[in-house]
């Protein structure tokens, strides 16, 4: 034979024949192929000698007492523990009827007999090779498909993290634009705010209202109270003209010490007046006690007032400056109440 012999125990083959010749002929090629061969003389030892141990490839007769190889294949096939053993049938029926038979019963080639002995070697050796190879994809396949699992799983976990690290970001950058005692915008906000609504009331002619709200007598209330009480204050009162002020777009800041900031985006004088009157409602509902007022036994806002269209003729720092003006005013007034800045009425909005 021109074959070379295959290396030891490259494979284990189980040859069915009920022809005492035929299994001694085969199991000597094949041992000396390198081969472990195991022998069976009818169709029911085959089918427990698979049972017992799955063969590589199976060499089956057809024609046998007991049953044939057809039915012997096909229970194979019908076994989910036996049914990817490839089946050559050797047999010496060689009628085209029966070659198509032995196939559709699921066998993978068919050697007619008498048989030559380079042919059933090249053909179990390729039998032998496709089912290797078989394996082999299976095995890439399992290892690309737990690869792809472990891979999604990572995606996820950095999907997740980098929605994390978002979610952290935005509280960082939220709480970067907040004032860390009142939770309130900060001044820093506040400016960013204003400039932005400027810009956008001078584009589409609408009035802007600006407010600076001032707790009267409120170094006289920590002087009497402490610090602490102070802060606690401050808090409530943030809250409180928050409250008063209900558009989305509206914004409430701490302006700085006891001062507090309200932008009214398209909002005229008179509804600047309503917001200013609700907000020394809600402060009043507070019920804060402040024994060293000079103006009443609770706590109280003084509130300057601004409105204007702006325009390229002036800047938020204009309005900012009538707002400061009125409050100022308010104050000179007696404190408790509220004030427009009259030298900048050419531009309110009745």
């Amino acid at each position: 034979m021109n074959q070379e012999p295959a290396s030891a125990n490259q494979g284990n083959i189980l040859i069915v024949d009920d022809q005492l010749d035929n299994l001694r002929v085969l199991s000597t090629i094949l041992t000396e192929e390198g081969y472990q061969v195991r022998k069976a003389l009818n169709g029911q030892m085959a089918l427990i000698a698979c049972q017992t141990l799955a063969p590589d490839l199976i060499l089956l007769d057809i024609n046998m007492p007991d049953i044939s190889g057809y039915e012997v294949c096909q229970r194979l096939k019908s076994n989910p523990q036996t049914c990817n053993i490839p089946v050559i049938f050797i047999s010496i029926l060689d009628d085209v009827t029966d070659k198509v038979k032995g196939i559709k019963m699921g066998g993978v080639d068919y050697i007619t007999k008498p048989f030559q002995f380079e042919e059933v070697v090249v053909r179990v050796q390729n039998q032998l090779t496709i089912q290797r190879l078989q394996m082999q994809l299976q095995e890439t396949n399992q290892k690309l498909l737990e690869q792809n699992s472990l891979l999604r799983l990572e995606i996820e976990k950095r999907r997740n993290t980098e929605i994390t690290l978002q979610e952290v970001n935005e509280k960082l950058q939220a709480m970067a634009l907040l004032d860390s005692l009142t939770e309130v915008a900060n001044r820093r906000y506040l400016d960013d705010y204003l400039q932005r609504e400027w810009q956008r009331s001078a584009r589409e002619q609408t009035p802007l209202a600006f407010m600076l709200c001032d707790i009267d007598y409120f170094k006289l209330y920590n002087d009497t109270y402490g610090h602490v009480a102070g802060d606690t204050c401050l808090t409530h009162v943030a809250k409180a003209i928050k409250s008063a002020v209900r558009r989305p777009a509206d914004l409430v800041a701490r302006y700085g010490g006891e001062e507090f900031a309200v932008i009214l985006p398209n909002t005229n004088f008179s509804g600047a007046m309503r917001v200013t009157e609700n907000i020394q409602l809600q402060v009043q509902e507070l019920k804060i006690a402040h024994s060293a007022s000079f103006v009443s036994e609770y706590l109280t806002l003084s509130i300057g007032i601004a409105v204007c269209l702006p325009s390229h003729q002036y800047s938020p720092d204009t309005l900012i400056a009538a707002s400061d003006q009125a409050l100022y005013q308010a104050k000179q007034q007696g404190r408790n109440n509220y004030c427009a800045y009259i030298s900048f009425s050419s531009h309110y909005l009745l």
